[in-house]
């Protein structure tokens, strides 16, 4: 088959790449110069099957309402008049019970174990280097309460074959020696060693350039206009060429959008409506003053909800998410202020240990922010539309590395007329496929 896709982020190099393992003829459009320079560009770097609860639970509604009002809050709902923001936001507070959070984690937890598998494999058959550290992810905790309750969420996740564990916080420290300057503020944590971290970039740039060896075609620099259709199904897809401003209609016998948060305006187009809004998330790069004093368990910060991530000579920290449309700037107040939030969390707890000088103090921090392309129940969408030839990969939230490369396996064999052997509700399947897959694996 020849197959096009939409979107050269992880999701959609993973996409092509798989495809290209199952034998089909695959052209990749993006509107970048090069793959992962949206929103993989400079995420968490982590690989997190073990931490990967949907957001909305039973307390997300009072902390959201709570953190709206802090412009450090992790979570900040800015409101806009905007008709997609509040019929997602009203189907997120649906998803805010125990019932529908069980579900969820299912799912995500499902998916995140099958493409951990998929991204290894990669790995084995690749050798792709990407400053790849497999030491797991680590929680620590200053709140006693929070602490407290850490214990009924790792329950939660070895009900689901994840072998997150309560660590006290002498363990946590041989964990992580590197914690050792921030002690007294901790009281404990949870620990799961199978989790990893790597930078999605690298990894995603190195895995197109294979891509392209093993016959992709790329169409990098080009604009993704219009989904032209004709008796129910994709006729071509109109493309332009950024330099030359030529304009092409692009014809196969399957298209994958893997756009992210800008999957839904190309998708309206055709009458297709998918509840995927974006969630600004921001992140720091810093260089390492003293990398022997520096982490290599991959972290996660309960007070600041953010992660740390080792990639080498540099720290990653990265955090937050605020819905408030697609508003990239990072020049802003608000921006500067979550910005400056992390690089200031990483003074705390690794004094000395990175560069956190602000630029007028002579430091050259690397600030980012991302669209994370959200779903209300943070269960990313992944099979075929209604329209006919098309098929979606996106809503990933904040988990696109975690699940790009089982995402883009199961997509390829969606499209290859396979069923990909784990337990999940694939977009356009009935909603009892979950049970019917379940028994498969």
């Amino acid at each position: 088959m020849r197959v096009t896709v939409l979107g050269a982020g992880i999701i959609g190099v993973s996409t092509a790449w798989h495809l290209l393992e199952r034998g089909h003829e695959v052209t990749l459009v993006d509107r970048q110069a090069d793959a992962a320079l949206e929103t993989s560009f400079g995420n968490a770097a982590q690989i997190s099957v073990s931490y990967c609860e949907p957001w909305a639970n039973r307390e997300a509604p009072l902390k959201a309402l709570k953190w709206m009002f802090d412009p450090e809050g992790p979570l900040k709902f800015r409101p806009q008049l905007d008709p997609a923001q509040w019929k997602w936001g009203l189907q997120f507070l649906a998803q805010c019970n125990d019932t529908a959070f069980e579900r969820n984690v299912a799912q995500l937890v499902a998916l995140g174990q099958y493409s951990h598998s998929a991204l290894k494999a990669i790995v084995a058959s690749t050798g792709i280097q990407y400053n790849r550290l497999t030491k797991g992810i680590a929680h620590y905790y200053t709140s006693q309460q929070s602490f407290d309750d850490a214990g009924s969420a790792a329950e939660v996740m070895r009900r689901h074959g994840v072998a997150r564990r309560v660590v006290s916080r002498d363990e946590l420290l041989r964990i992580e020696p590197a914690l050792r300057g921030f002690a007294d503020r901790i009281v404990g944590g949870t620990y799961t060693e199978s989790d990893e971290s790597g930078d999605c970039r690298a990894f995603t740039q190195k895995l197109l350039r294979l891509c392209q060896a093993r016959g992709l075609q790329t169409l990098m620099e080009y604009d993704i206009e219009r989904i032209h259709t004709q008796g129910g199904e994709v006729q071509s897809v109109q493309v332009r060429d950024q330099l030359g401003g030529q304009v092409r209609q692009l014809q196969a016998d399957a298209f994958v959008v893997a756009c992210g948060s800008y999957t839904t305006a190309l998708l309206k187009q055709v009458g297709v409506s998918v509840p995927i809004y974006p969630g600004k998330g921001y992140s720091a790069t810093l260089p390492l003053l003293r990398p022997d004093q520096a982490p290599s368990v991959s972290l996660l910060d309960d007070q600041m909800k953010c992660a740390v991530s080792r990639l080498g000579n540099q720290l990653r920290v990265a955090g937050t998410i605020e819905l408030g449309g697609f508003d990239m700037r990072l020049d802003t107040p608000l921006a500067r202020t979550r910005s400056r939030m992390l690089v200031r969390r990483i003074e705390q707890v690794f004094p000395g240990v990175a560069d956190t000088r602000t630029p007028e103090e002579g430091g050259d921090p690397q600030f980012w922010c991302g669209l994370r392309p959200a779903t209300p129940t943070n269960i990313p969408l992944m099979g075929r539309t209604r329209v006919g030839k098309l098929w979606v990969n996106a809503g990933h939230g904040t988990l696109g590395w975690t699940h790009g490369a089982g995402s883009g396996k199961a997509l390829a064999e969606l499209v290859s007329g396979e069923q990909p052997a784990f337990a999940f509700n694939f977009y356009g399947q009935p909603a009892n496929a979950v049970g019917l897959i379940a028994k498969m694996a």
